[in-house]
């Protein structure tokens, strides 16, 4: 959901030069796990040759390092709902969505919300089992959202639910705080546990009701997860995922050396050539922006017990974000750092029913110098502009070794270079951009498959809102928005909380956000295997790849 990594590790599993240090570091590894578990395995490449990792019954998959879920497989962590949000596969979740995103049962048989938006409803099936042989009940749904509400380790977000509470066997009722009908996308994704046999080595030993199951978990290496024989829905073509965790550029070295069936890239490396591998293009809503602190300097926001500093001299100023918008030259990065993988981005649901059209900013260069101009922004001999002797600059901060972003930060200082505004590129750790997160620009990404990810990152106490924005009329729209007892009447007050035609953070109002691109999501997957019909991909190459991965099949 979002770019928050305090509690995830961004450690390396390997970094090689090339393919064939590559094939000897990693190649014992795979070997390993090629020849264990469910259906028979192949003989592993050490070479460029591409051969499927098991015969029609296993799949190598690539991902990032932050992909690994550092406290394992535990829904009251970050697992399925964490920082790249996906269906947690080891558990089944009351709700999912399909490739189209809409609503579909999977524990519930049924489900509905109250007039005043307060109360949900759940009816769940009674033919559910624990991989312990336990069956699953209403009161092991309650179990796990009062316990992802209360743990304070927790990444889904439950502040609004007030408590859970099983009626039956097959019945939960969800009592909320406040109307939220956001809450289904959150549910969608949210993996219940069973309340015996729920503990501090869950997350290693997870016990579930999904269609997989872990068979092993090589911390900082790799997860293994092989198909549950008691699953009560359509059995698992793919009977076993192995995911490995690596940095983008030995994920390229493993599928040049024939290591992995689906090696994730981005667009800098999709340009290299890979025997017996095509490039899969996945339809994403990952989009990369550049925050803009809207306050002025000298302020502390205080989260978690750490004092962060507030606010921006330079982009405190409301002319200056609103010409940095209209200067931008969208596809001009696109072109130049994605090799066109992506697409132009006005905001960060663009192409989603709750997407507001005000989002949208042309490229008008001349319209930009004017605006800062009139604003009182001068440029001086060597072309750099000031007002009131504060110079039109500040650093802009990227997470080191993501090339894309770098590549992003460059291009931005370029262009921005062209209007007198002086940036100063930083790559950085988590650590470091955390600690600025509030007062220096940054490039982030961000991007799900709902609307809640629009209000994290604009309401006023809002868990993303790095701009430091505040409105209490744009608030009341997000509410209003979230207080509709269907999903579908909600999309215009979305729309009203972007530009309502007088306040908003869109381009023409407070431009508390440079959007920049979506970036498609690329893969270079073994020539053979079918991954099936993919929904839009949130944020991160990670877990929501594999979402269908028990419909994958090898042809």
């Amino acid at each position: 959901m979002t770019d928050f990594g305090n509690t995830w590790t961004r450690r390396s599993f390997v970094k090689l030069a090339g393919a064939t240090a590559m094939a000897t570091a990693f190649g014992g590894t795979l070997a390993a796990c090629a020849g264990s578990g469910a259906g028979s395995s192949s003989s592993v490449s050490t070479g460029g040759a591409a051969e499927p990792s098991a015969a029609r019954s296993q799949v190598i998959v690539s991902m990032t390092p932050s992909s690994e879920p550092a406290a394992g497989f535990d829904p009251f962590v970050s697992w399925g709902c964490g920082e790249h949000v996906h269906e947690p596969l080891i558990q089944s979740t009351l709700i999912t969505t399909n490739a189209d995103l809409e609503f579909e049962n999977d524990l519930a048989v049924s489900y509905e919300c109250s007039e005043d938006g307060l109360v949900w409803t759940f009816v769940i099936r009674n033919d559910v089992k624990f991989t312990d042989g336990e069956l699953l009940t209403a009161d092991d749904v309650a179990f796990t959202l009062n316990g992802i509400k209360a743990s304070e380790a927790a990444q889904a977000d439950l502040s609004m639910v007030k408590e859970a509470v099983a009626l039956d066997d097959t019945t939960v009722e969800i009592r909320m705080e406040k109307p939220f009908n956001a809450l289904l996308y959150t549910l969608a994704v949210v993996g219940i546990v069973p309340a015996h046999a729920h503990g501090e080595d869950y997350g290693s030993h997870p016990v579930g009701s999904g269609r997989y199951m872990l068979e092993q978990w090589d911390k900082g290496q790799q997860a293994i997860l092989v198909a549950n024989p008691d699953y009560y829905g359509e059995a698992p073509l793919m009977e076993r995922l192995v995911v490995v965790f690596m940095e983008e550029d030995a994920s390229l070295a493993a599928a040049q050396s024939g290591q992995v069936d689906v090696a994730y890239t981005s667009a800098t490396l999709a340009g290299a050539q890979v025997e017996g591998y095509d490039l899969l293009n996945c339809a994403s809503v990952d989009s990369r922006g550049i925050s803009l602190p809207s306050i002025a300097p000298g302020g502390t926001k205080v989260e978690a017990g750490v004092e962060y500093p507030t606010g921006n001299a330079t982009t405190c100023d409301e002319a200056l974000r609103r010409a940095i918008n209209l200067a931008l030259d969208r596809q001009g990065i696109v072109d130049a750092v994605l090799g066109g993988y992506g697409t132009v981005a006005y905001s960060v649901s663009d192409n989603t029913p709750w997407a507001s059209d005000d989002m949208r900013c042309e490229h008008d260069f001349d319209a930009a110098c004017a605006l800062l101009d009139e604003a009182g922004w001068v440029a001086g001999e060597d072309g750099m502009r000031q007002k009131d002797g504060q110079p039109a600059a500040f650093d802009l901060w990227y997470a080191a070794g993501d090339s894309v972003r770098q590549a992003i930060a460059a291009e931005f200082a370029n262009q921005m270079a062209e209007l007198g505004i002086a940036v100063t590129i930083r790559g950085g750790s988590w650590d470091e951009i955390y600690a600025r997160q509030y007062a220096d620009p940054v490039v982030w990404g961000w991007g799900n498959n709902s609307p809640i990810e629009v209000y994290n990152l604009n309401y006023s106490s809002g868990t993303g809102n790095y701009a430091c924005y505040e409105n209490a009329v744009i608030d009341a729209h997000f509410d209003e928005a979230l207080a509709q007892s269907r999903v579908e009447d909600s999309y215009e007050h979305w729309k009203l909380a972007q530009w309502d035609g007088t306040e908003g953070f869109a381009p023409q109002g407070a431009a508390t956000w440079a959007w920049i691109a979506n970036v498609d999501h690329l893969y270079f997957c073994r020539s053979g295997l079918d991954v099936a019909e993919q929904k839009p991909h949130p944020h991160g190459h990670g877990w929501s790849l594999v979402n269908n991965v028990d419909r994958w099949s090898w042809a």
